[in-house]
């Protein structure tokens, strides 16, 4: 069952990983892969990876049908959506009619259903646990995201070269970085030699 908390640890291809939290589960999605130039970054390769990582807290969605390539190929299609409107929201450009239609269509489907258990303190998922139901509450939380207080805070990491977005959920609303131990720490190293050459 979800919890508030979300982020994922990303590894980068050239080696060296770090906890990344875009501040809303369907941002985190966007960010298991994609294509073109981030095809290097793919996480979703098979129809299980799809499964393993809906399976994973705060979603928790342990599927008892198995997912299949069509559903995995949807989960792709979303997850593109997903990027292009966070990037969109974030450079306050308006979105693509295109990816309205696709987030809209995959949130029409019948979403995941809490149920209560026995023990009536607890709750889950009500079987079936299906895949399509995954991306259905995904694609709803992207929806409750582009149309809710939170699409302003919607950002691009400042880095020049490192294109994560997230939802900037702290209070003065001043996050920067896809992560201090990351971009953050990179630019504080190269203020600090730029500061350290002018001196000298």
């Amino acid at each position: 069952m979800r919890t508030n908390a979300t982020g994922r640890v990303l590894h980068d291809p050239k080696g060296g990983s770090f906890r990344f939290d875009a501040g809303a589960l369907c941002l985190d999605f966007a960010h298991t892969g994609g294509e073109g130039q981030y095809a290097i970054f793919e996480t979703l390769h098979e129809p299980a990876d799809l499964g393993e990582w809906l399976a994973q807290p705060p979603l928790a969605a342990v599927m008892t049908v198995p997912v299949t390539a069509h559903e995995l190929t949807t989960a792709k299609t979303l997850r593109q959506a997903i990027w292009d409107a966070a990037h969109a929201r974030a450079e306050r450009r308006p979105l693509h009619a295109g990816t309205v239609a696709i987030i809209n269509r995959i949130a029409a489907a019948a979403p995941l259903i809490p149920a209560l258990a026995a023990d009536a303190t607890t709750a889950g998922w009500a079987p079936p646990v299906r895949a399509t139901q995954a991306l259905s509450t995904l694609a709803r939380e992207m929806i409750e995201l582009l149309s809710g207080p939170l699409s302003e805070r919607i950002r691009e990491c400042a880095s020049d070269n490192c294109p994560l977005v997230f939802v900037d959920t702290s209070r003065p609303g001043a996050r920067r970085w896809c992560a201090m131990e990351r971009c953050g720490n990179r630019h504080k190293l190269r203020a600090l030699r730029a500061r350290q050459a002018t001196v000298s």
